[in-house]
Order: C-alpha cells, then sequence, then structure tokens
C-alpha cells in the first residue's frame, strides 16, 4: 500500500471517527453505541470503495489499525472531562462537528482516488471520480441512518457537491500538477467549500410541495 495514502486514511479515519461519536453522543447513546458509530462512520465509506474496486476483504478487515484508530479516538471522545468540553454550548459541538467532518470528506474523497488510481484505474476519469464521492460521503450516510436522522448528504449546505467538486479539481490538477499537489489541493477545496457553505449557508435548491407558497 502506499505510505501516503495509507497515513492520510488514518487521519481521515480519526476525523470521522469523532464526527461519528459526536453524533452518538447527541443522541444520548451508551459506550457501546458511540463506539460503533464512530466506527461505522470512519470505515463505511472505505469499505464501500474497496468492494466497488474489488479489493476484498476490505482494507477495514485486513488492517486492524484502522479499526483501532476509530474506536480509540470514538472511545476518548466518550471520556466524561472530554465531554464536558465540547458539551458546553450547543454552537462549539455544531462546529466541532462541522470541521472534524469536513476534515474527514475531504480526505477520504482523496483517498478513494488515491486507492482507485493504484488499483490501475487512472485513466478512467468517470470511475476516479465516483470513488472518491462514494468514499467520502458513505460513512456519513451510514451514520446519520444508524442515528435515526435523515442522511446530511441529502440535505445540509454543499456536502456531495462540495466532494464531487473537489473530486474534478483532483483529477485536474493532477493532469497539470500531478497527484501530491492534486491531493493537497483537491482535499482544501472541499473543506474549504464546507465551511464556506456553513457560514454563508449557501444550499442547493429544495424541493417543496408544489402548494406550499
Amino acid at each position: 500500500m502506499n505510505v501516503a495514502l495509507y497515513v492520510i486514511e488514518l487521519f481521515g479515519v480519526a476525523a470521522f471517527a469523532i464526527s461519528g461519536a459526536l453524533v452518538a453522543i447527541e443522541k444520548k447513546m451508551d459506550l457501546f453505541g458511540v463506539a460503533i458509530l464512530g466506527f461505522v462512520t470512519a470505515t463505511g465509506g472505505g469499505v464501500l470503495r474497496d468492494l466497488i474496486l474489488g479489493i476484498t476483504p476490505p482494507m477495514t478487515f485486513r488492517d486492524p489499525s484502522f479499526a483501532i484508530v476509530a474506536l480509540v479516538t470514538s472511545l476518548i471522545m466518550f471520556i466524561p472531562w472530554v465531554r464536558r468540553i465540547h458539551g458546553k454550548a450547543q454552537k462549539v459541538r455544531d462546529w466541532m462537528l462541522l470541521v472534524v467532518d469536513s476534515l474527514g470528506l475531504g480526505t477520504f474523497a482523496v483517498v478513494g482516488m488515491g486507492y482507485a488510481i493504484d488499483a490501475g484505474y487512472g485513466d478512467n476519469v468517470f470511475l476516479l471520480i465516483f470513488v472518491g464521492v462514494v468514499t467520502s460521503i458513505g460513512g456519513g450516510i451510514f451514520r446519520d441512518i444508524m442515528a435515526g436522522n435523515r442522511p446530511y448528504v441529502f440535505v445540509k449546505h454543499f456536502y456531495a457537491t462540495a466532494a464531487l467538486i473537489g473530486c474534478i479539481v483532483f483529477v485536474l490538477m493532477r493532469l497539470w500538477a500531478g497527484e501530491i499537489v492534486a491531493t493537497i489541493v483537491g482535499a482544501s477545496v472541499i473543506f474549504v467549500l464546507r465551511i464556506l457553505a456553513a457560514v454563508f449557508r449557501w444550499k442547493l435548491p429544495v424541493a417543496h410541495d408544489p402548494g406550499d407558497k
């Protein structure tokens, strides 16, 4: 496995584990629930990615470090004094969730495309972008469904849209500046778009009942 890709993915796993744990804590789940929701959020996108690319069993089940990082990170978030820090104000928790979720989104998008390139699909632009988007949003969808929420990806700001734009930027930058620069720029674009969308309340058009005024 590409060492740089491995390190970046571990970072994304930790970020998404925090995201899942925060949602679980907000839903007042017990220790097991926090651990499982953090684990699923952190690894769900990677499992989907590997199944699409034909990597079986998925890396999550072949390398225990992903599960260990996800579970340990989730359990740290459950420690009482840690919960007191991020639980003092709803606004603080919301921003913390936004930041770590955006970091995970950007990281997993470029990691997903990196795996597709390593698997020999570097010339298949559609597959690269598709795998990048699925890898980045998969864990969040699993998290929201398990927490009983409408998936964040369908209702909040630019989420999948930010991932899609970042993946397209990655593909273009890879042609002009190489994979390392593309990875940094692609992930950064996704993170910045997510933060700006939250600050300026950017949203895509929402479907309304024709009878609504």
